[in-house]
């Protein structure tokens, strides 16, 4: 039953109808074109003055009348709610007014639109797969609802995206708001660009829209899984270091998303190395490998395209530019070095063994590299010398007085960077690397004593020592510095002293020893370049004590008071131990041998003391010479000697 929501005035006698008396702007709220999802509508329009009821009825969409007469008693300018029956159609509304004699004049009529039938369902269509960050816009494909369609057609179509796998593109579960719909093209306009998806999985919901507003009763719902990110790809078998071989190279690649595993869909997943910019080496799924086989150096591009599409080869897809992809640099030598002798020995320092080196890819590794040599002729094994590499040359220093005289030949072998070694015998004239030894001028080094070969000295005393240095037989070398080397006695403090004098005119030199100790001396002079060193014979010094002996009283009285004896011990150069040197204390009548009485030490400061009585009758009228005595001792730097004598008569 259909319900007039209007107020009634007192319904007046039908009169005739009258022309040009009519409501005036007649309307229907939402428009009289549009169809309505809801039963009831609302009319509105103006009256002309005079009004004094308005009448109107219903019609059904055929003309027949669907609801009856009704009269509103006043000059009303509104139906607020006109109710049509539950069946979609286009009715139509007659609204006539009626003047204050009962005159009822000529209709005005409104069409009012009703569909509450909702659409069939729809359901979207997307590309199946993943879709890579170049597979933007896609286009989603909705299809027509199933017939039939509803009375008021087709409007379009609400799409919603999100992560709910339940998720509805419109609020209410009947009808969709204009601000709700995506499509408003109709019923053909059924396709959607999508310019822009999250990563990972979304749903995609979809309605149809009436005319009237009524969506579909269920959404229809696609899945779309998105991946934006290339697969990460790995690199092995590049080393950091130069290569003396081939290398094959393996790439994998990773992907967490669309994976790398063949889905059947529009991207088949792959991993790709492109060497030197050369056309890629390509191998379905996630591994590939190549090989660098030339010397040289290389850059390896290495990259992989996952389910998605997704790749970083440095080009274009979908008109949209890919990444560039990783690189690494491999480099490889297979070359070894190339090195000769110097074509002749520097006259300036014949020893100096000199290989040029040179490679001209790795480059020669510094930290490698040797020299060595052996007899011509002999089946025994090189002997290394020391060796550096500096620059392109790689030196050794041969000291060919230190090997017996005869021609040996010499073997240098280097490296390069990349571990490639290389030998050779020869000089860079290609004559064989053989040297005679000794290298160097034999010297000859005499130095001495003038007087003695092994002088003895007082204590306290200096002494000249001098040579003569020659090169070969008789020429004199000169200007040549020769040290002098003193290795003083057991005992002595320092146990050695070297000085420095050069030669002169004629080869020789000449210097003053300082007091001290006994000794042996040696001149030396060392290797230089172009001549052999040489060491005189060893020559001896020796110093004698000195020791003091002094008396208290040059009068002994048998049976008195004792003398006593005191004296020091030069000891300059030597330490004194803690108990002191022995001392004998010695006496003798003139004409005789000296005889022993006493052995005493001294102090620290090398001071003895000793206190004698006469006790004999028979020495009374000897006059007694006494003296100190230094003997032969251990650790003690000194020849034996003693001391001037001292006369004690006895009484």
């Amino acid at each position: 039953m259909l319900a007039v929501a209007a107020m009634f005035a007192v319904t007046m006698p039908t009169a005739k109808a009258a022309t040009g008396f009519q409501p005036l702007e007649l309307s229907v709220d939402g428009g009289e074109e549009s169809w309505h999802a809801e039963p009831g509508f609302a009319l509105r329009w103006t009256n002309p003055p005079g009004v004094a009821a308005v009448h109107y009825r219903l019609l059904d969409p055929s003309g027949l009348t669907s609801l009856a007469e009704a009269k509103i008693g006043w000059a009303a300018t509104a139906i607020q709610q006109l109710t049509v029956p539950q069946k979609p159609g286009a009715y139509i509304a007659e609204v006539w007014l009626e003047d204050s004699d009962g005159n009822e004049r000529t209709p005005v009529t409104a069409r009012l639109r009703f569909d509450e039938d909702p659409p069939g369902q729809v359901d979207p269509q997307l590309p199946g797969g993943w879709i890579g960050r170049n597979g933007f816009p896609l286009t989603l494909s909705l299809g027509h609802p199933p017939a039939p369609q509803p009375l008021s057609g087709i409007r379009g179509y609400a799409v919603s995206v999100d992560h709910a796998s339940d998720g509805e593109p419109c609020a209410s579960p009947f009808v969709c708001s204009e601000g709700e719909i995506d499509l408003h093209a109709g019923i053909d306009g059924d396709s959607l660009a999508i310019t822009e998806l999250p990563e990972g999985t979304s749903f995609v919901h979809a309605v149809a829209v009436s005319g009237s507003g009524v969506r579909s009763t269920v959404a229809g719902s696609s899945i779309v899984r998105v991946d934006k990110t290339d697969p990460v790809t790995r690199l092995d078998g590049a080393p950091e270091d130069w290569s003396s071989r081939p290398l094959t190279l393996i790439a994998a690649a990773t992907d967490a998303d669309s994976g790398m595993t063949a889905t059947g869909d529009a991207h088949t997943p792959f991993t790709a190395i492109r060497i030197d910019g050369s056309s890629p080496t390509v191998a379905s799924g996630d591994t590939v490998s190549a090989t660098v086989i030339a010397s040289g150096i290389h850059t390896v591009a290495y990259y992989g395209r996952d389910a998605a599409g997704n790749v970083d080869d440095g080009g274009s897809s979908n008109g949209q530019p890919n990444r560039a992809p990783a690189t690494a640099v491999v480099r490889i030598d297979r070359d070894p070095p190339r090195l000769a002798f110097s074509n002749a020995q520097d006259p300036a320092d014949p020893e100096r063994i000199d290989v040029a080196v040179s490679d001209a890819l790795s480059g020669i590794d510094p930290s490698r590299g040797a020299i060595s040599v052996r007899p011509v002729g002999s089946a025994e094994r090189f002997e290394a010398l020391a060796a550096h590499v500096s620059g392109a040359t790689l030196t050794a220093r041969w000291d060919s007085a230190a090997y017996p005289p005869g021609e040996y030949e010499f073997r240098a072998t280097a490296f390069d960077h990349a571990g490639n070694p290389a030998s050779t015998l020869s000089r860079s004239s290609g004559a064989a690397m053989r040297l005679h030894s000794p290298l160097k001028v034999a010297t000859t080094l005499r130095a001495g004593f003038r007087l003695s070969p092994t002088p003895t000295v007082a204590y306290g005393r200096g002494i000249a020592y001098s040579g003569h240095l020659v090169a070969g037989r008789h020429t004199p070398l000169v200007g040549v510095a020769v040290r002098i080397l003193e290795r003083f006695a057991a005992g002595a403090v320092p146990r050695e002293q070297e000085s420095t004098v050069w030669t002169g005119a004629a080869g020789t030199f000449r210097v003053r020893l300082a007091p001290g100790p006994s000794r042996e001396i040696v001149a030396i002079t060392p290797p230089t370049a172009t001549l052999q060193g040489s060491r005189s014979r060893v020559s001896k010094l020796a110093v004698r004590s000195r020791i003091h002996l002094g008396v208290s009283s040059h009068v002994a009285k048998v049976g008195g008071r004792p003398i006593v004896f005191q004296g020091k011990l030069a000891a300059a150069g030597t330490e004194m131990p803690s108990d002191g040197r022995a001392i004998q204390l010695q006496f003798r009548l003139p004409g005789l041998a000296w005889s022993e009485f006493r052995t005493v030490h001294t102090d620290q400061l090398g001071h003895f003391r000793y206190a004698y009585r006469f006790a004999d009758d028979d020495s009374r009228g000897a006059h007694f010479q006494f003296r100190a005595f230094v003997p032969a001792q251990s650790n003690w730097p000194f020849e034996p000697a003693g001391s001037l004598p001292v006369v004690v008569q006895g009484r």
